[in-house]
């Protein structure tokens, strides 16, 4: 029989054995993948570009990834995020927006109307108040008095798709027409990661609604020890499951970015049941410059940029797997 001496022994070698291991998990090989930068969706690609004129500077990897958001936020053209998004169900156009850095410093703004970048309005909340979230109208407030402009972000051709709308009440598809967030995640030439994630949410929106896509640990997750994840699709489901903080802790364990990436999806598959009527997808970059990403259903891209150029890749899908 072991006495309590030799269970403590143990105890503190199995101890020993298991921070050892974890080491090894978070230690970055000799030579990483840096700098990356990689984004949601094919509007990803001009935004990764933008991103990539700071990275490829040695530029900090969280100017990196406002800067790239900053792209579709302005195009009116990107349906789903800032400028010319859709509207919600009373035809107001509401954002939301996260950003987060190496440092666990983040900021976030949720139902953020008339003002075209929520994600700079977001860094601002992350570096000059003591929050980390404001909403609605003191979220305005406050970016009126940092010197951010008021204006109108419904554009004639997204007023004119609620109008038609409102006559059959049908909602888009999320993966054919609402392409809803654009997620960046970057590791610049330091080895520090960041992210962002910047939407105008699911069209036709209950007024007031807010998805996964402002909040930390739902939305985006940035940790500089492992890893980084942002999410795209249903952001009740994100919310439901802290999706994109569950991504970083199972590569934490040692998972890659896309194994990571497809245990959160089949988790929350298997938690809701009749997941073939939903979408959802994770996309992951770890710490060495690795990049996954996985979704339930067809259809999802992401962009990535690095020093060997930019491309545009289908996600694998739980329902395509099974196809």
């Amino acid at each position: 029989m072991r006495s309590r001496r030799d269970f403590l022994k143990l105890s503190a070698l199995l101890g020993v054995t298991g921070l050892f291991k974890s080491q090894q998990v978070l230690a970055a090989p000799a030579k990483a993948n840096k700098p990356v930068v990689v984004s949601t969706w094919e509007h990803g690609m001009p935004a990764n570009e933008a991103a990539w004129q700071v990275l490829s500077k040695g530029g900090r990897a969280l100017d990196a990834v406002e800067a790239g958001v900053r792209v579709p936020e302005a195009d009116p053209k990107v349906r789903t995020v800032g400028y010319g998004g859709y509207p919600d169900k009373n035809g107001i156009v509401t954002l939301d927006a996260c950003i987060m850095d190496e440092n666990m410093n983040c900021g976030s703004v949720a139902f953020l109307q008339n003002i075209k970048h929520p994600i700079s309005v977001a860094r601002a909340v992350m570096e000059k108040t003591p929050h980390v979230m404001l909403v609605g109208e003191g979220a305005k407030q406050f970016a009126l008095s940092q010197g951010f402009v008021e204006e109108d972000l419904l554009t004639a051709e997204s007023k004119a798709d609620w109008l038609a709308w409102q006559k059959d009440q049908q909602l888009q598809l999320i993966n054919i027409e609402n392409h809803d967030t654009i997620g960046m995640l970057a590791l610049d030439a330091n080895g520090n990661l960041s992210g962002a994630c910047t939407t105008s949410g699911a069209a036709y929106k209950m007024h007031g609604r807010v998805g996964d896509s402002p909040i930390i640990g739902a939305g985006l997750y940035v940790d500089n020890e492992v890893g980084a994840a942002t999410a795209t699709g249903m952001g009740e489901l994100m919310i439901k499951t802290v999706g994109s903080h569950l991504v970083v802790e199972l590569m934490r364990q040692g998972a890659s970015p896309e194994q990571a990436c497809r245990e959160a999806v089949e988790r929350i598959a298997r938690k809701i049941g009749d997941y073939a009527a939903f979408q959802v997808g994770f996309l992951a970059l770890n710490r060495q410059g690795q990049y996954g990403a996985f979704c339930i259903q067809p259809g999802f891209n992401y962009a990535v940029r690095q020093q060997s150029g930019s491309q545009l890749i289908d996600g694998k899908s739980l329902l395509g797997a099974k196809a």
